[in-house]
C-alpha cells in the first residue's frame, strides 16, 4: 500500500496516443474474433485491417493539426514525441501498410495462411514502426525496433509451403538479433557518456557540459555501434548482405512491407537520433554516413544490374535507394541543430514517404505476376501482351525508381541531391547521379522484357485479384500525381525539423 502511494505515473495524452492504440486494438481484435468465428468471407479480413489503418490515419490528421497550432510536444512522460516528423512518417507507414494489406489478400487467398494471423502481425509491426519514428527515448526506440523486428521475423518465414521462406526467416532472425545487440550496446555506451537515454536531455547535457575522463570516447563508441544497428536495418552496404536472400525468400507481400515500412521506421529513428540528440557530434557521424551512402549507391546499383531474379533486382535497388536517403541524412550533418537543416530533413522525409508507396506498388506487380513462385526475369517476358495494364503500371514504378521526371521518384531524388549540393557535398551529389544512371539500366532490362520480348508459349494470362489491382492502381496514380504536382507533399513537410 505504501509503495502504491509513492508511485505517480506519467500523465497520458490518450488522443495523441490513439493511432498506436487503434493498431494494437485492431491486431488483438482480429486475432480474438478470427479465432472464435467461422472463416470470414473473402477479402473481409483485409478490408477490416485497412479500416483500422484508415482510422489511425484520420486520427493522425487531427494530431497533425494540433501540432501545427500548438507546436511539437512529447507524451507519456516525454518518451514519445508528437511533432511534424513523427506524424508525417506515421502517414507514410499507414499508407504503405494499407497497400501491403490489399496486395496480401491476393497472395494469401486460398492458402493455409488465409486467416487473421498475418494481418494481425502486420498491424503489430506497423505499431512498432510508428513507435520508432516518434520515440524520444532510446529504450522506447529499442522496444519499437524489437516489436517491428520480431513481427517481421515471423512474417518472413510465414509461407510454410516454401523452404526458401523458412530459410529467409531464419537468416533475418539471426542477423537481425546481432544488429539489435549492436544497437542496444550502443545505447548503453551513450547512457554511460551522457547519463540519460532521453534524446531531449541528451542534447541539453552535451551542450552544457565539457566531456572529460573518457565520456567523449563512450559517446563516440555508442554512436558507432548504433550506426551499425541502423545500417543493418536500412540494408546499407556493407551491412546489406541479408537483404537479397531475405527479400527473395520471403513472401512478396512481406518483402514489400520490409522494403517500405521497415525502411521508413529505421531511417526515421536514425534521423531523430542523429539530428535531435547528437547535433554536436555531427562532425563525427557525418563522415560515416558519407561512406555508407557512397558504398550503398555504388554497390547497390552495380549488383542490381547483374541479377536475373526480379525480387533480387529490387532488393539491390533498395540498397541503392538507401544510399540516396543517406545522401539526404549526410546533408543534415552540415547544419544539424541549426535552422538551415530544415530543407535537408524535409528532403529525407519526403523521400521516405514517396518511396514507401512506390516500392509497394512495384512488389505488388511482382506478386501478381509471380504467384507461382517464379519471379525470374524471363517470367516477365511479353507481359505487355498478356496483361497490358500490369505492364504499364510496373513501367510507371520502374521509371519512378529511375528518377524520371513527372514521377514521384524524380521529386524524391531531386530533393536529396539538391540538399547535398546546397550543403557543399558536391562529390556525393555527383556519385548519386552516376549511380542513378547505372541503376536505370536495371529498370530498362525489366521494361525490355515486358514490352519487347515475346512471351513463352506456355505462358498464361495473368489474373489480377481485385484488392491487389486496387493497391497497384492507387500506388500508380499516386506516383504520377505527385510527379506532376508535388507541391502539396512538399508543403506538408515544411517545419518538419521542429523537435519537442
Amino acid at each position: 500500500m505504501f509503495a502504491q502511494e509513492l508511485f505517480v505515473g506519467p500523465s497520458v495524452d490518450w488522443f495523441a496516443l490513439s493511432p498506436h492504440l487503434v493498431l494494437v486494438g485492431g491486431a488483438l481484435l482480429l486475432m480474438v474474433v478470427g479465432s472464435l468465428t467461422p472463416p470470414w468471407p473473402r477479402g473481409l479480413t483485409a478490408l477490416s485491417t485497412v479500416m483500422f489503418t484508415a482510422i489511425a490515419a484520420v486520427l493522425s490528421v487531427f494530431i497533425w493539426k494540433d501540432v501545427g497550432s500548438d507546436g511539437p510536444s512529447s507524451i507519456v512522460g516525454g518518451v514519445i514525441a508528437v511533432d511534424r516528423l513523427a506524424v508525417f512518417l506515421t502517414f507514410a507507414i499507414l499508407a504503405a501498410t494499407a497497400l501491403v494489406v490489399l496486395m496480401s489478400d491476393g497472395e494469401l487467398r486460398g492458402t493455409d495462411n488465409d486467416g487473421p494471423e498475418i494481418y494481425s502481425l502486420l498491424l503489430v509491426a506497423a505499431t512498432g514502426a510508428i513507435v520508432m519514428v516518434g520515440a524520444n527515448e532510446l529504450i522506447v526506440m529499442f522496444l519499437g525496433l524489437e516489436t517491428l523486428s520480431l513481427a517481421l521475423y515471423v512474417l518472413a518465414a510465414s509461407d510454410r509451403r516454401r523452404s526458401a521462406s523458412q530459410e529467409s526467416g531464419m537468416k533475418y532472425f539471426i542477423l537481425g538479433g546481432l544488429a539489435s545487440a549492436f544497437f542496444l550496446y550502443g545505447i548503453a555506451l551513450l547512457y554511460g557518456g551522457t547519463r540519460t537515454t532521453s534524446l531531449g536531455e541528451m542534447v541539453t547535457r552535451l551542450q552544457g557540459e565539457v566531456n572529460i575522463g573518457g565520456n567523449d570516447a563512450l559517446v563516440l563508441a555508442g554512436i558507432a555501434l548504433m550506426l551499425i544497428g541502423f545500417a543493418f536495418k536500412v540494408s546499407a552496404v556493407p551491412f546489406h548482405v541479408w537483404s537479397p536472400d531475405v527479400y527473395q525468400g520471403a513472401p512478396s507481400n512481406i518483402t514489400a512491407f520490409m522494403a517500405s515500412v521497415g525502411k521508413v521506421a529505421a531511417f526515421g529513428a536514425m534521423l531523430r537520433v542523429l539530428v535531435a540528440a547528437l547535433p554536436f557530434y555531427r562532425d563525427d557521424w557525418r563522415p560515416i554516413i558519407w561512406v555508407l551512402a557512397v558504398l550503398s549507391l555504388v554497390v547497390g546499383s552495380l549488383l542490381a544490374v547483374v541479377q536475373t531474379d526480379v525480387k533480387r533486382m529490387l532488393a539491390f535497388s533498395s540498397v541503392s535507394h538507401a544510399g540516396f536517403i543517406l545522401v539526404g541524412i549526410e546533408a543534415t550533418g552540415w547544419s544539424a541543430g541549426e535552422n538551415g537543416m530544415f530543407s535537408s530533413v524535409q528532403s529525407v522525409a519526403v523521400y521516405l514517404g514517396l518511396y514507401s508507396v512506390l516500392v509497394v506498388g512495384s512488389f505488388a506487380v511482382v506478386t501478381v505476376v509471380g504467384r507461382g513462385g517464379d519471379t525470374s526475369l524471363d517470367g516477365f517476358n511479353g507481359l505487355s501482351t498478356r496483361r497490358p495494364t500490369l505492364a504499364l503500371a510496373l513501367t510507371v514504378f520502374l521509371l519512378a525508381q529511375a528518377g524520371v521526371p513527372f514521377t514521384s521518384g524524380f521529386v524524391a531524388k531531386w530533393g536529396v541531391i539538391q540538399s547535398a549540393v546546397d550543403e557543399g557535398s558536391y562529390w556525393l551529389a555527383v556519385i548519386a547521379m552516376l549511380a542513378a544512371v547505372i541503376a536505370a539500366f536495371l529498370y530498362l532490362r525489366i521494361m525490355v522484357s515486358m514490352w519487347l520480348r515475346p512471351a513463352a508459349e506456355s505462358a498464361e494470362s495473368v489474373a489480377v485479384p481485385g484488392l491487389s489491382g486496387l493497391a497497384i492502381a492507387v500506388a500508380a496514380i499516386f506516383t504520377l500525381v505527385i510527379g506532376v504536382y508535388p507541391q502539396w507533399v512538399l508543403s506538408m513537410a515544411e517545419g518538419i525539423a521542429a523537435f519537442p
